[in-house]
């Protein structure tokens, strides 16, 4: 008769190690499940340890399970031969790190071969990982591990938020709910001592209006109180927006590079030698209606017989046309003395520059960036709106929701480049003025909503200007006090320069498989069979792996509250209803406004 195990433990042992997977066998998988009463039961995703006489556990996490048979002959009580099916069941894991002396360290080198034991890792080790790598001061958590929800699961946060991070998942996946709570927990957390708000700065480039609810003491900016001055715009962003890029026309950036640079000389309050250094980038004030002028001029000019252009003004003065009289183009009332016949290489050149360039001035959606408050708001308080200062201290806020939803398509790309690149040189000139001693002050998060609509895998000329400028804050930023926040439903999409400067990942529920393929190239390659969940996680259910957490691990993410406007639309109970009568009328002016 065979003998049966009499152990309290189901009998489980190592049948294979592989350099990245541990075969394990269980003859009762029922009983190996329930040995820690503090546990639930094992699913994929649990954690086991797998011990050697030297008391080092090797952690490994639970990949995938089949079932074995194996046929028998016993001899029964009568003599009888009969034929025994035995069932084993195999447990497939993926080796995460060991834990000696009670710290846990990355690598499974230090087990000796062959392990004499295999249990569930204890509640009580399970957190000894998770607080190996991370200080008290540094601990910071938002979710619980997903196969036991009793059990936190803290990142370094200074890891999670210095060095870039990324939320990615389908719709209704739980992102917004997933960037509230991270961020919510951000600006609640502070040392004892003091009321009152943390240091903590965060922007958020909000597309659909979400997170007004979820942060109700925000500096709110929509495009009704959103004032970005244009004269702040460097090379590439005024090109962009004021200068037709398909055009390919020389002769237009030319001479409005010519004409926005001495405009910024003409209006800067500098001496001499402060002038000479003014170029088309420096970040000064021109007056956009005089460079139109200045434009109408040029497409106007003629030369006389010796080749010189004669210009009059208003008092019948006349001047020719050099570099160093170029500024009076900004007067109004000039007139072309006209002794020849011969017309300028320019003369009516920019006919349709002009045409575009008045069509935006008076395009009334562009207020925020070309009306007389763009024009007058100084460069100060253009800063402080953005990182929540006020001139009223009971005003700032650690959060600023910056909606984009009213932003033409066409200026979207150009407000998100300014935005940020004046938000990434606050950072770095903030630094050299700093004690050496000092890194930062006042690090600044930003934080990107449907990232792929602004940085996109797209070398198309309207994504230029904001890729740009997020790409640096990718590569630079972190030395200066600014990171980033990204955040997509379509990874995939996005521009993979930035994606590679993320070290920690919330990989939530995705369902394409571009998306999918796309996150399993950007993790580790030791992630195994993990990411093979990512089609089939829950709402609020995530892979979270980087640099700020001690090891991969699947995790439920905590509700936040208040939680954003971003709930799906219930259908049939609204449908249900008695019929609602709509006013077209506010809807509609609404629209126009």
């Amino acid at each position: 008769m065979a003998n049966q195990n009499e152990t309290t433990e189901p009998n489980a042992e190592v049948i294979a190690v592989y350099p990245n997977r541990v075969k394990i066998s269980v003859d009762d998988l029922s009983k190996f499940s329930t040995i820690d009463s503090q546990l639930e039961k094992l699913r994929v995703g649990s954690y086991l340890e797998v011990s050697d006489d030297d008391n080092h556990k090797l952690i490994v996490i639970i990949e995938s399970y089949s079932i074995e048979y194996k046929e028998d002959k016993v001899i029964d009580e009568n003599g009888d031969e009969r034929i025994l099916k035995n069932k084993k069941y195999i447990i497939e894991a993926n080796p995460l790190g060991t834990l000696v002396n009670d710290k846990f360290q990355r690598g499974g080198d230090s087990l000796t071969i062959p392990p004499t034991k295999v249990r569930p890792a204890s509640a009580d080790d399970i957190k000894k990982i998770y607080q190996s790598d991370v200080t008290e001061n540094e601990k910071f958590s938002f979710a619980t591990l997903l196969t036991n929800k009793e059990i936190e699961v803290p990142v370094n946060g200074n890891k999670f938020f210095n060095k870039h991070f990324a939320i990615v998942g389908s719709t209704g996946s739980g992102k917004s709910h997933t960037v509230a709570k991270v961020l919510q927990e951000a600006v609640s957390t502070k040392n004892a001592g003091y009321d009152g708000l943390n240091n903590s700065h965060i922007v958020i480039f909000d597309v659909h209006g979400e997170y007004k609810k979820a942060f109700p003491n925000s500096n709110y900016i929509d495009i009704d109180n959103l004032t970005l001055p244009y004269w702040l715009l460097n090379s590439d962003e005024l090109t962009e927006l004021f200068i037709d890029t398909d055009a390919n026309d020389h002769n237009q950036r030319s001479v409005f590079q010519e004409a926005v640079t001495s405009n910024k000389k003409k209006h800067s309050t500098g001496d001499a030698l402060e002038k000479s250094k003014i170029h088309f980038d420096s970040p000064l004030y021109f007056d956009i209606n005089e460079v139109l002028q200045y434009l109408k001029y040029r497409n106007t000019e003629q030369k006389q017989k010796d080749t010189t252009i004669v210009w009059v003004d208003s008092t019948g003065e006349e001047f020719t046309f050099s570099e160093k009289t170029s500024s009076r183009l900004f007067e109004k009332g000039l007139k072309i003395k006209d002794k020849g016949s011969a017309t300028g290489t320019l003369n009516s050149k920019f006919i349709n520059f002009i045409n575009r360039l008045e069509i935006k001035l008076n395009d009334k959606r562009l207020d925020f960036l070309l009306n007389e408050t763009a024009k007058s708001i100084s460069f100060e308080n253009t800063i402080k709106q953005f990182i929540g200062y006020s001139d009223d201290t009971n005003k700032n806020s650690n959060v600023t929701i910056i909606d984009l939803g009213g932003i033409p398509f066409e200026a979207l790309s150009i407000t998100v480049s300014l935005i940020s690149r004046i938000l990434f040189e606050f950072g770095f000139y903030y630094k050299k003025k700093l004690n050496e001693n000092i890194d930062c002050e006042t690090p600044i998060l930003l934080l990107y909503e449907e990232a792929h609509k602004y940085v996109p895998k797209s070398d198309l000329v309207k994504y230029r200007s904001s890729k740009t400028a997020i790409e640096r804050i990718a590569k630079e930023g972190r030395k200066y006090g600014v990171t980033l926040g990204i955040v997509s439903q379509r990874p995939s999409e996005v521009s993979e320069t930035i994606f590679s400067q993320c070290n920690t990942f919330i990989a939530m529920r995705l369902t394409n498989p571009d998306d999918q393929n796309y996150v399993k190239k950007l993790l580790p390659d030791t992630m195994g069979n993990m990411t093979e969940m990512l089609p089939s996680l829950k709402a609020g259910d995530a892979l979270l792996v980087g640099e700020s957490i001690a090891i991969p691990s699947l995790v439920h993410l905590n509700e936040c509250s208040p939680s954003p406007k971003s709930s799906d639309i219930k259908y049939i109970e609204v449908w249900k209803e008695k019929w609602k009568d709509v006013n077209f009328d506010d809807i509609i002016k609404e629209w126009k406004k």
